[in-house]
């Protein structure tokens, strides 16, 4: 483990949030941090009750919500929408707001600026950005405007196109050295917690003991601090390809299709709606009804 003291000066979370210094412990003492993303408000408040410990709006939203063929379109408006919908109902999860690409990648001053938005304007309690290197020093200029920020290195779908299509990344000793010393660097920075995502298991449990800040995997094993799923993977609610380290926990794409099917074929049978899907009236205010119909030649119930 690092000497380096714990803690980025992250902004403070709402009443009731969970402390980012409680990350640290559950660290310490082993207890794995669950994290999820979610990009509504029905989808926050079953993460809420589930007792999730971090929810974060991803720039994923750009593909399982919004359509997109990549995260690289989404704008930080169409972010700032999402995290507002989900800010709204999430009481206990720490809310992170991811940062799309184009919203910090130009300068320190930028990714600050935008950072700050997703706090105001989007509710969330910390944000996310992609990437080591130049971005350091974007993660360090963040936390010390007083925001807490996530890294997240390895696979970065913002960037896949120059690593070479989404695949793992450190499968050699020299890229695998490079992403060690990108996440020293980060938690340097300033950094409260690191997403590794494709990264090799081995090579992640290794990046993880080195920190004194929590890592939070996907699809690099069992030896990170904690584990993240997009909520359209794991609930089999997304058509595109589904990556390799994605446990899916259930069909509901299926289901939901299903019933939208017997809806319509009850509409069309006239099964739905059945009397007890309807209101009624009082048979002498119908007559009056019908009857000033009557009178103005108007069509009646046949």
């Amino acid at each position: 483990m690092s000497t380096r003291p714990h803690a980025p000066a992250p902004s403070t979370p709402g009443p009731g949030k969970l402390p980012l210094p409680e990350l640290f412990e559950m660290k310490r003492r082993g207890d794995k941090i669950v994290m999820i993303t979610a990009y509504d408000a029905p989808a926050a408040r079953l993460a809420d009750e589930a007792g999730v410990e971090l929810v974060l709006v991803g720039d994923s939203a750009a593909m399982v919500m919004l359509g997109y063929e990549s995260t690289v379109p989404v704008t930080l408006d169409e972010m700032i929408f999402l995290t507002r919908a989900v800010t709204r109902v999430a009481r206990q999860p720490l809310v992170i707001g991811d940062m799309p690409f184009g919203s910090y990648e130009v300068s320190d001053e930028q990714a600050v600026s935008n950072a700050i938005r997703l706090l105001k304007e989007g509710g969330a309690d910390v944000v996310k950005l992609e990437g080591a290197g130049r971005m350091t020093s974007r993660v360090r200029a963040i936390a010390e405007s007083n925001i807490g920020v996530m890294a997240h290195i390895g696979l970065t779908p913002q960037s896949a196109t120059r690593l070479g299509g989404f695949k793992a990344q450190g499968r050699t000793a020299e890229t695998a050295l490079k992403l060690y010393d990108e996440a020293l660097a980060l938690q340097e920075a300033g950094a409260f917690a690191i997403v590794l995502e494709a990264v090799p298991a081995a090579i992640a449990a290794s990046v993880s003991a080195a920190l004194d800040i929590p890592t939070i995997g996907i699809g690099a094993g069992g030896g990170t601090d904690g584990q993240v799923l997009v909520w359209h993977d794991m609930l089999g609610m997304y058509e595109g390809t589904t990556p390799r380290f994605v446990k899916q926990y259930a069909e509901v794409a299926r289901t939901i299709g299903n019933a939208v099917a017997q809806y319509a074929a009850d509409v069309r049978s006239g099964a739905f709606p059945e009397e007890r899907h309807t209101y009624g009236i009082p048979e002498e205010e119908l007559a009056q009804f019908e009857a000033a119909l009557a009178e103005r030649g108007a069509r009646t119930r046949v």
